[in-house]
């Protein structure tokens, strides 16, 4: 007995064994890329996010050519629809990866798009601190650093915490693109397989693995930031 023999309907017309591995392939690709562009893209952009916030007018750190050129570099790649920035990058994409196709070169170029957007988020959600807080702690005599990892993180933590599930979000969108440069993924699975097949089954199969994949990182990400706010 096949494994799509045992459920319902063969996944209601799906066709396991002819697509099965290639199925387990795409989603284990999409993991891989939204996996380590989050972790690639959530780091540096804190970072950004963070030098965007401390270094404005009346920061901690304030510093107006370090802003200015962070923020114009914010600006001008958020914009660019992540499709047309695989283009644009794939100059940049041959000379650090060495080639301009497959899961790296999609990972190099999400994580880019990425970073900006996180660092956008980020700088957003530390604006909302209560900004006596952080004089507050300036006025102990706190270190900028001290101030940046136990004051600052720790009062914007919950609504970061949703921030970086909606980026999340966005990175998943972002690996279905990134199918066009043979990254692979569970966009590519629906597109080649299913719509370019005239298989609306395998698409459709593709569609819900996505939206499990979507829903369960909402639904972790808003309990997180809940149980984290009640503190």
């Amino acid at each position: 007995m096949t494994l799509s023999n045992t459920l319902p309907l063969g996944w209601f017309g799906f066709d396991w064994d002819r697509y099965g591995d290639t199925f387990l392939e795409a989603i284990k690709d999409t993991l891989i890329m939204v996996g380590m562009t989050m972790l690639i893209a959530g780091f540096l952009g804190l970072i950004v996010g963070i030098l965007l916030y401390t270094t404005r007018k009346g920061g901690i750190l304030q510093n107006g050519v370090v802003y200015t050129v962070l923020n114009i570099l914010v600006n001008f790649v958020r914009p660019i629809p992540f499709i047309i920035l695989i283009a644009a990058l794939q100059p940049l994409t041959v000379g650090v990866m060495g080639t301009s196709i497959g899961r790296n070169a999609g990972i190099f170029v999400m994580a880019i798009a990425a970073t900006f957007a996180v660092g956008r988020i980020v700088e957003q959600n530390l604006v909302a601190i209560d900004p006596g807080v952080v004089e507050a702690a300036r006025s102990m005599g706190a270190s900028p650093m001290k101030i940046i990892t136990s004051v600052i993180i720790r009062e914007a933590l919950g609504p970061l915490v949703l921030g970086y599930t909606f980026i999340f979000i966005a990175v998943v969108d972002m690996s279905a693109m990134a199918g066009y440069i043979g990254g692979g993924g569970l966009g590519n699975f629906s597109i080649v397989y299913g719509y370019q097949a005239f298989d609306t089954v395998t698409m459709y199969v593709g569609v819900f693995a996505i939206i499990i994949l979507v829903q369960t990182a909402q639904f972790f990400g808003n309990w997180l930031a809940k149980k984290i706010m009640r503190r």
